[in-house]
């Protein structure tokens, strides 16, 4: 399974990449918001980031409401480099948007996806990527990884998932904690896309903690260097 940073902060995007195990970015204006970004400087930002992980997809949110201005602000996005996803949420008009600009080579990625059928019709839209959200479900009690297993099954019974030309990726979005990495890894999903909190824990054990102190305490006795 891949791994994407869900991020706009460089110094995250730049430490994970050097880790060697980043494979794209999802980011949006929130984010870039919450970095003290201001909206108009959104596009050189994604700019940067797009520089900083050459020859990876990075996904840039689309803030369009209608069909015709999603089509016109992918086609924007996509022309700021070479590497960039358009982000849609998954809604008739960004359906609409996605088969034109799939035509056009445009890749797009369908977040915001809860269910099966709506991962269907992104992927029968022509949606590079679909985006099935697991913490959200968590938070109002109910199961994430079992929806993001019905999306996986549905979407990986088709040629969507075999054919190189139009393949349809599933990621594994609204990743809290490193079991929702792993069973969507159990379960086949492409990528997860995670926090660069989250990602940190996933490096983490107790037993990894306890092996690292006592190697260090070992250490010290054999050398009597502190």
């Amino acid at each position: 399974m891949k791994f994407f940073i869900d991020t706009a902060n460089l110094d995250e995007i730049r430490e994970a990449e050097s880790w060697g195990v980043l494979s794209g970015v999802t980011t949006n204006p929130s984010l870039y918001a919450k970095e003290g970004g201001r909206l108009a400087d959104f596009e050189e930002h994604m700019v940067k980031i797009c520089e900083m992980c050459e020859g990876l997809p990075v996904s840039a949110e689309s803030t369009a409401k209608t069909t015709d201005e999603m089509v016109d602000e992918g086609r924007h996005l996509s022309s700021l480099a070479p590497n960039i996803v358009v982000k849609l949420p998954v809604c008739a008009e960004s359906l609409a948007a996605t088969r034109t600009l799939a035509a056009e080579g445009v890749r797009v990625n369908m977040t915001l996806v809860f269910s099966a059928p709506q991962a269907l019709l992104a992927a029968n839209a022509g949606a590079r990527y679909v985006s099935p959200f697991v913490g959200r479900f968590d938070d109002i009690a109910e199961d994430g990884i079992d929806q993001l297993a019905t999306v996986v099954q549905c979407i990986k019974n088709y040629e969507w998932h075999k054919n190189v030309d139009d393949q349809c990726e599933i990621i594994t979005a609204s990743v809290r904690t490193p079991n929702h990495v792993t069973q969507a890894a159990l379960l086949g999903a492409d990528i997860a896309t995670v926090p660069f909190a989250a990602l940190k824990k996933c490096l983490r054990h107790p037993l990894t903690e306890e092996g690292l102190a006592k190697f260090e305490a070992d250490w010290q006795k054999v050398t009597g260097k502190d």
